[in-house]
């Protein structure tokens, strides 16, 4: 019983650091994740390793390569438009159903805006990046329902993963502003209208990416190379411009 508890332990801990890492930006879409590696940093077998990166493929943050290894997801358009799709859904509803802010849930939130003002003032991207997201699961906290943080989190690590491929602009301050008014709703106890805005907040923050680029599988090496950045050709832009109609 107390292998099969720490075989397990292992695992979480192993998926946990790699979502952890997604949230926070250091692990990149497209990121291959050895398994010789991990078993040796988190001191278990690669038996271990796999039976964890399979839960995470079941999750959608990574998927495996025939010969090749296990690479963080890299999400298609199609995806992310699916993925924000669904947050308007548990979002808004999270927040409909509420029927109170609790002092200490007020405070978490006011502390967490704090945090994500001091970041733009710094112009600490990375950390910014990690704030942003980190304020919708904060959001599912505020229910106690941990089946809701968990989906919450998931999808968070995902729309992270669609932010670094398909948002060519970071828009700290009116992310923070859609946050602030959020808070503001639901200080106010007005949870439907803190829902509406949570939706409207997802929205603008969809439409500030370009889900009609694709990444540049080549884009590492090219750098390495000093070479100019791939351009798209006029047939695959207008094919591009033909599917998004």
């Amino acid at each position: 019983m107390q292998d099969l508890h720490t075989a397990q332990t292992a695992q979480g801990n192993i998926e946990e650091a790699i979502v952890s890492g997604i949230l926070s930006a250091r692990i990149k879409p497209g990121a291959r994740l050895s398994e010789n590696q991990l078993a040796a940093l988190f001191g278990v077998s690669r038996t271990r390793v796999r039976e964890a990166m399979m839960r995470l493929e079941t999750r959608a943050i990574v998927h495996v390569s025939p010969r090749r290894g296990w690479f963080v997801t890299e999400p298609s358009a199609e995806e992310a438009m699916m993925v924000y799709a669904a947050r308007r859904v548990i979002e808004s509803g999270l927040l409909r159903s509420m029927t109170e802010l609790t002092p200490d849930g007020r405070d978490r939130l006011n502390a967490h805006l704090a945090e994500e003002k001091t970041a733009i003032a710094a112009g600490d991207k990375q950390r910014l990046i990690y704030l942003m997201g980190d304020f919708h699961i904060r959001l599912a906290e505020l229910s106690g329902n941990t089946v809701l943080i968990d989906i919450l989190r998931d999808l968070t690590a995902r729309t992270i993963l669609i932010s670094m491929l398909y948002q060519s602009d970071f828009h700290a301050m009116q992310s923070h502003l859609g946050h602030c008014s959020i808070v503001y709703a639901l200080e106010a106890g007005d949870f439907i209208k803190a829902a509406e805005l949570s939706i409207q907040h997802l929205e603008e923050v969809e439409e500030g990416l370009d889900l009609t680029s694709r990444p540049d599988p080549l884009s590492e090496l090219r750098i390495s190379l000093s070479l100019p950045p791939a351009t798209v050709k006029p047939k695959e832009a207008a094919a591009s411009s033909i599917q998004k109609k």
